[in-house]
């Protein structure tokens, strides 16, 4: 199988202004997330894809491949369909957000292989336990539930499932996805969906359509930068590992 991997990076961010471009014990972020991504075994492709020649400067100065895309896309999963178009080749296309320099290429791997063994599976993504209350209550981590057999029944900004009874378990979604890349080209035409503008989510419009999405659990933890603490704290965790 073909397996692109995209790392959307935009330089606009609300909380940390061009944030792919900040530093990480000496590199561009989104350079940590490329080449971490880079070392998938079941990736062919590594690719960043920007709307800004800045970022795709860093990225070519460090070895690695970028491609602008448009400025106005309303939502990512537009940016990312841009490049789908562009890559005829490619069976499986994996997003890899630009602000996870701590993701584990295992993971991707992972999530690639879900794929090997189920032939009519379009879409799927990555869960991790959460044990704090401050954590499980944040709207900002997005909570998912699934079916016995990993499939997502929903996915919410609420608490999920609601602890009326003591002992279930509260899932964190995290935001790296597989698509096939037919699926992604399609999925990208469809109209918003009510639930997916009533939470702000755009993986609902898959589960509104109809389609199922595969969820991976993982036990490794992530640590996403968003603000000037989070870049500190993975700074810190990348001094730690000596890279």
């Amino acid at each position: 199988m073909n397996v692109l991997c995209v790392i959307p990076a935009r330089y606009a961010s609300t909380r940390l202004p061009g944030k792919p471009l900040k530093d990480i014990a000496g590199k561009p972020m989104v350079c940590r997330v490329y080449d971490r991504a880079a070392k998938a075994a079941k990736v062919s492709r590594t690719l960043v894809a920007t709307d800004d020649e800045r970022i795709l400067q860093a990225v070519q100065e460090h070895g690695g491949e970028a491609m602008m895309t448009r400025k106005d896309h309303p939502t990512g999963t537009d940016r990312l369909a841009e490049v789908a178009a562009a890559f005829p080749e490619a069976d499986l296309i994996i997003n890899v957000q630009g602000d996870e320099p701590l993701i584990e290429p295992s993971l991707i791997d992972e999530l690639a292989s879900v794929f090997d063994t189920d032939s009519e599976l379009q879409m799927a993504t990555v869960k991790t336990e959460m044990t704090e209350k401050d954590e499980q209550e944040n709207p900002n981590n997005v909570k998912v539930v699934t079916d016995k057999d990993g499939y997502a029944l929903y996915f919410s900004r609420s608490l999920l499932p609601y602890p009326r009874n003591a002992g279930c378990p509260v899932y964190k979604h995290i935001g790296i996805y597989a698509y096939k890349r037919d699926f992604l080209l399609q999925y990208a035409k469809m109209e918003s969906t009510p639930l997916e503008a009533a939470e702000s989510l755009e993986q609902l419009r898959a589960l509104e359509n109809g389609y199922r999405i595969k969820v991976v659990e993982t036990k490794a933890k992530f640590v996403g930068v968003d603000t000037a603490e989070d870049l500190q704290k993975v700074n810190e965790i990348y001094q730690k590992m000596g890279l």
